[in-house]
């Protein structure tokens, strides 16, 4: 059977370990591109041997970040374009799901996607799960929003900034498999990087909020950071309403890192809006 007219889009750093396992699930895709940040572990040599397109991005520490960049200026070769993370999967029913898709005139112009959450080595069945994010659009439809343009120097790569898109969107019947956290270290090497953007954005919206259209789940999002005691209302969606203490021990560790992340997002927000106040008095 001939390829999948559909261009993949894989923003990596230093993924050695989990590019081969990615690839080969897309091992029938008719375009790759594997978006490198001066990996230092053989990621680009990985990526070329298997037989994908690589180019190097350079982050000016602002904006734009790595998908935008490459979403504005790589030739792709398809107008429908998947974003895959090297740590995350495809099933094989994909290939045929996206060939209809991709091959069918119309419709809507974005998908949304389900993801399953690996962790500790148990697949969480209900802690973050459902998961859908935005992945499958045609490329001229879609864009990642700038939420913030502070210096952000250790986050090259767009990971919780919302998709902006112009048409219609619908849902995927195939589910990714997300291997994110095999260890706890990585989550929270993570998510201290993560928190510190969070801490950013949130300072942005309370001195400038953001001007025109927002969808549900922007508007949601913001007015979640203004609940009081989020680290404990975090916890408790994942561990109770999402019923992740059916996941055992792992669904309990991941509840209760996730109320760190949103803890720390908390504390950095303070952080910055204190050294803001003593820049003002300074001036």
């Amino acid at each position: 059977m001939s390829t999948v007219p559909v261009s993949f889009l894989i923003p990596v750093k230093n993924e050695a370990a989990n590019l081969p396992r990615c690839l080969a699930s897309i091992a029938w895709a008719d375009e790759v591109w594997v978006v490198d940040s001066q990996s230092a572990d053989g990621t680009a040599t990985i990526a070329e041997q298997a037989g994908a397109k690589v180019v190097q991005f350079h982050f000016n520490g602002r904006w734009p970040k790595k998908r935008n960049w490459a979403l504005e200026t790589l030739p792709f070769k398809h107008e429908w374009v998947f974003i895959l993370d090297a740590d995350e999967t495809l099933p094989p029913g994909a290939e045929a799901e996206l060939r209809e898709i991709a091959s069918a005139p119309g419709g809507c112009d974005a998908h949304w996607i389900n993801r399953r959450f690996m962790f500790l080595g148990r697949w969480l069945n209900h802690a973050y799960y459902p998961n859908w994010v935005l992945r499958f659009f045609r490329h001229r439809k879609a864009r990642y929003a700038k939420l913030t343009d502070a210096p952000m120097n250790a986050t090259d790569n767009e990971v919780h900034e919302p998709m902006v898109v112009e048409g219609e969107i619908g849902r995927l019947r195939s589910e990714m498999a997300h291997y994110a956290f095999p260890t706890i270290d990585s989550f929270v090497s993570r998510h201290n990087l993560y928190s510190n953007w969070e801490a950013h954005v949130t300072l942005r919206d309370e001195i400038e909020p953001p001007a025109g259209h927002q969808n549900f789940r922007q508007r949601l999002k913001r007015w979640s950071r203004r609940l009081p005691c989020r680290p404990l209302l975090r916890f408790l969606f994942v561990y109770v309403w999402q019923r992740g203490f059916l996941d055992g021990r792992e669904g309990y560790y991941f509840a209760r890192l996730h109320a760190m992340y949103e803890f720390l997002s908390v504390a950095k927000t303070y952080e910055l809006r204190r050294k803001n106040a003593v820049d003002r008095l300074g001036d």
